[in-house]
């Protein structure tokens, strides 16, 4: 009998279980999908619309969702809103697949809170390989650090951010990239260093997305507690 090797990087090793739900309305694409990621112990479940991937997630809180875009009833991007929407599901990990490749479709993607992008036809151990790059970066992620400055309170574990008592809702990337700053106050973050730790290094977005998101976040907390380096970074300003 012949044995995994254990530094195979397509074996995931996170225990217990990892639950990834599949939402694509062709059926033969999600059973090569189900037949691989299955293969490697991931427990599957699937679903052939918008409407049917959004109500089995609230259902059953995948750790990780891999929607198409165009789907019946309601296409991955409304999808991918209603997930990021519900507070159960802010932690599960979202991959977009889809046959539309341009770089608009993929930076939409990104800016409503996508983890990853991959266009048609399916390389399953790219897939894989993703999928146990996104599940081990988010359970290194999570943590029961809490950061406090003045007026704001970031609890990592929880995902959640309060300002002056009240908490305040964050998409998952606007929340992954005020941790990363607030981490480490006082210090700037390179683009190029929060694009690596926000986005990875094998999803290729631009400067305009971290614009957007740092504008969302200031938006939101109505704090001046994020400083512009200009043509370097962002810095956290504790205390203020």
């Amino acid at each position: 009998m012949q044995h995994r090797n254990s530094a195979d990087p397509f074996t995931p090793t996170m225990s217990p279980v990892k639950k990834i739900l599949i939402a694509d309305d062709e059926a033969d694409i999600v059973e090569i999908i189900r037949f691989n990621l299955e293969a490697q112990g991931f427990q599957i479940e699937s679903a052939s619309n918008g409407v049917e991937a959004v109500e089995k997630a609230k259902k059953q809180l995948p750790d990780l969702i891999i929607l198409d875009i165009m789907m019946p009833l309601m296409n991955g991007m409304d999808a991918c809103v209603e997930i990021r929407n519900h507070e159960e599901l802010r932690h599960s990990m979202v991959i977009f697949l889809t046959a539309k490749n341009d770089e608009l479709t993929e930076v939409q993607a990104l800016e409503l809170g996508a983890d990853d992008f991959l266009s048609k036809p399916i390389r399953p151990k790219v897939l894989a390989t993703k999928i146990n790059s996104l599940l081990r970066r988010s359970s290194s992620d999570d943590s029961n650090q809490v950061v406090e400055s003045a007026d704001l309170r970031i609890n990592r574990e929880r995902f959640t951010v309060f300002v002056r008592g009240s908490e305040i809702m964050l998409a998952k990337k606007e929340f992954e990239l005020l941790a990363l700053l607030a981490s480490k106050p006082g210090k700037v973050f390179l683009r190029n260093e929060i694009l690596s730790q926000i986005w990875g290094t094998e999803v290729i977005v631009g400067d305009r997305t971290i614009d957007v998101h740092i504008r969302k976040i200031r938006q939101k907390l109505d704090l001046d507690c994020i400083t512009t380096v200009k043509g370097v970074g962002y810095k956290f300003n504790p205390g203020t």
